[in-house]
């Protein structure tokens, strides 16, 4: 079901940045749904087992020698991913509040809005060459 859903959204012009904030914000919404204690428990452990496979991912794909990601970002992606690993399993054995999974991947979602935003944006420098360029 997740790769189904990446394929599908790696076939659009998106960025990754996008597509990853698509996937987190789908995921979200599915904890927020399951977050409820009428919820029938098959539901939300199919959810909280989504969302670990969407953090383990990330943690597989910030651990390969290519990722170009800062040291200190990566390592502070690979903490929040053990800590959602730590908190899943005994959520998916209990009622316990989904809020804090929930707060987390929308600290991440809004962390890919600002970066894709950012990236959007032409540098100052950018801008001063391409006037200079112009200008020429």
């Amino acid at each position: 079901m997740y790769v189904d859903v990446y394929k599908k959204a790696t076939l659009t012009n998106d960025s990754p940045r996008t597509i990853e904030y698509r996937l987190f914000a789908e995921i979200t919404g599915e904890l927020q749904k399951a977050n409820n204690s009428e919820t029938p428990k098959t539901e939300r452990i199919k959810v909280l087992f989504r969302n670990s496979q969407l953090w383990s991912t990330l943690q597989a794909d910030l651990m390969l020698p290519g990722n170009e990601m800062g040291n200190e970002l990566k390592a502070g992606l690979i903490s929040l991913a053990i800590w959602v690993a730590k908190f899943t399993s005994p959520a998916m054995n209990n009622d316990a509040d989904l809020e804090p999974l929930i707060s987390v991947n929308r600290q991440i979602m809004d962390g890919l809005m600002m970066a894709e935003k950012n990236a959007r944006q032409p540098t100052v420098q950018n801008s001063i060459s391409e006037t200079a360029r112009l200008s020429a």
